[in-house]
């Protein structure tokens, strides 16, 4: 099992369905993975129950997946590892996890041609996204540091660093 972890726009569901079809590894999205245990969309969870139940099912669902152990490539959500203890939950795990690590420029880049598909940054001003970016990152990084191993993808493509990946099995 190789768990992909990152902020949103690293390349996460990108590299981990290349990955996957490379290495013939079942593929999970753990977004659309929680949306079909809860049978509506992440947005729709925020909505009708708030943060907090999302949080705990993630936790749950996180779990469940670590514990069946299937052969797979799951890219998690940009805030998974960062709540709850998800972080300890994936470094107890067997599973190999891999922060895909992109520098905030990068990531600037290739969220303010994906705003519309985001609802987190939506909403947020093309002028302050890459400061938005900054703050959340920073937030985010003390978790997404504690991968084992950590890939910059800045200068890489998908391709690039799915060789690097299929190197670690």
């Amino acid at each position: 099992m190789i768990v992909l972890l990152g902020y949103m726009g690293c390349g996460k569901s990108t590299i981990g369905k290349l990955l996957a079809s490379r290495t013939g590894l079942q593929f999970i999205d753990f977004d659309e993975f929680i949306e079909k245990k809860e049978g509506k969309s992440i947005t729709a969870i925020f909505k009708q129950h708030g943060e907090v139940y999302f949080r705990k099912k993630e936790h749950q669902y996180l779990n469940e997946l670590l514990n069946s152990a299937p052969e797979a490539v799951i890219s998690l959500g940009g805030g998974t590892p960062c709540f709850g203890n998800n972080m300890q939950l994936l470094l107890d795990s067997k599973a190999k996890v891999v922060y895909l690590k992109a520098k905030i420029d990068t990531l600037t880049q290739r969220l303010l041609k994906e705003k519309e598909q985001r609802p987190l940054i939506k909403d947020i001003p093309d002028t302050e996204l890459e400061e938005f970016i900054r703050k959340h990152l920073f937030e985010r990084n003390y978790f997404y540091l504690q991968a084992p191993v950590k890939i910059e993808v800045d200068t890489l493509t998908a391709e690039e660093v799915v060789d690097q990946l299929v190197k670690l099995n």
